[in-house]
């Protein structure tokens, strides 16, 4: 259930992610008010001269509040999901690999260079 909770949260975040993208992207810099108001046609567009501004701002506002509690939830889910699982972070898991993969090679074979040089072959 909570792995299906945090797919929709990760899928909710890639979404908003890509519409503030686009919503960036869609809108005016602030020195192409001044050519609006010159009559530069952008007053005949469909939100306005001024309205686009104020819609495309505010869908971004939200697009980034969703984006950044979507980016909470997964924080938490993440951190609930290690510390209920009764087991080591990553990193403990991969230092303890590597410390048996360590003591087992010292055990059965003789020590490796440090380096792949010597796997080098010589002419």
């Amino acid at each position: 259930m909570q792995q299906a909770l945090m797919t929709v949260v990760l899928l909710l975040q890639v979404v908003s992610a890509l519409t503030m993208i686009g919503l960036v992207l869609v809108q005016h810099g602030k020195g192409a008010d001044m050519g609006a108001s010159f009559g530069s046609g952008a007053s005949g567009s469909l939100f306005g001269a001024t309205g686009s501004a104020n819609f495309l701002s505010r869908s971004t506002a939200v697009a980034a509040a969703v984006f950044f509690s979507s980016t909470l939830a997964l924080a938490y889910f993440g951190n609930h999901r290690a510390s209920s699982a009764d087991q080591a972070s990553v990193l403990d898991q991969a230092a303890s690999a590597a410390v048996s993969a360590s003591a087992a090679s010292a055990v059965s074979a003789p020590a490796a260079p440090a380096s792949g040089a010597a796997l080098i072959p010589n002419k």
